[in-house]
């Protein structure tokens, strides 16, 4: 089974047909009950990570539980849609960037199911080159490009979104960790989509980001944001062949992934 987990403004994936579950975990209930639904030959789940009426802030997102359900589900493969900023003018509102790396600026967020056995996990390439390849190779797409995750809910300043770009970082956004990391260390592939919503404030002069721009933005770009989740949903094998994203091989873990 394939996965996907939207962001802001990507609340819904399947018609009426879809059936839906709802999951407990050792970390408390996901955001909301997953639905299930078909695309191309593909079983696909999807959550919607900020939950059905955006009730979770970037910062109080349920993410061990969200990727401990999907596990449960039988999903292996993940696709996280997103909103982001852009720290390029090169990329503007309506680009569609499949990133390849990601740093973390984000703090006091549960970021692990490990708190005992000394289990480290490898995270030097944090998306699955499979998954990436099925969604960067499709018309459009930029591929590649370093996304920084800030803590949120606030916005950045004007010189953070400065230092970001200075660093070469080219997105910013606030839910792509611990999400990814999570999903590696349940052995699941997962790759980021990102929707540029608009320029960050030190990259664009005038009031800065604002929240009514950015929904307002997804908004208009949503119908093809969603046909792209499709086009890659489509652009995946039918059989898991990736080794990158078995995190624990050879490895004594201290308890059973679910």
């Amino acid at each position: 089974m394939l996965g996907v987990v939207g962001g802001s403004g990507f609340y819904t994936f399947f018609g009426s047909d879809a059936r839906s579950v709802s999951l407990d975990t050792p970390y408390g209930a996901p955001s909301a009950p997953i639905t299930v639904g078909t695309v191309g030959q593909h079983e696909v789940a999807f959550l919607p990570r900020h939950g059905v009426s955006h009730e979770y802030s970037p910062h109080t997102v349920p993410y061990r539980a969200n990727m401990w359900a999907l596990r449960a589900l039988g999903v292996r493969r993940i696709f996280g849609p997103c909103a982001v900023g852009s720290l390029t003018p090169d990329l503007g509102p309506g680009s569609m960037v499949v990133p390849d790396q990601l740093v973390d600026r984000t703090s006091a967020r549960p970021d692990t199911y490990f708190d005992s056995g000394g289990i480290h996990v490898s995270f030097a390439d944090p998306y699955c080159p499979t998954l990436r390849a099925a969604a960067a190779g499709l018309p459009g797409v930029v591929d590649g490009g370093t996304m920084v995750v800030i803590q949120g809910p606030r916005f950045s300043t004007r010189a953070e979104s400065q230092w970001f770009a200075g660093q070469g970082f080219r997105l910013v956004n606030m839910t792509g960790y611990p999400e990814a990391v999570l999903a590696r260390e349940l052995e699941m592939c997962y790759a980021a989509i990102a929707l540029v919503t608009d320029l960050d404030a030190g990259i664009e002069t005038g009031a800065g980001v604002r929240a009514v721009d950015v929904f307002a933005e997804f908004e208009r770009n949503i119908v093809p944001f969603k046909k792209l989740v499709h086009e890659a949903l489509e652009a995946v094998d039918v059989e898991r062949t990736c080794t990158h994203c078995l995190a624990h091989d050879g490895v004594k873990l201290p308890f059973e992934l679910p």
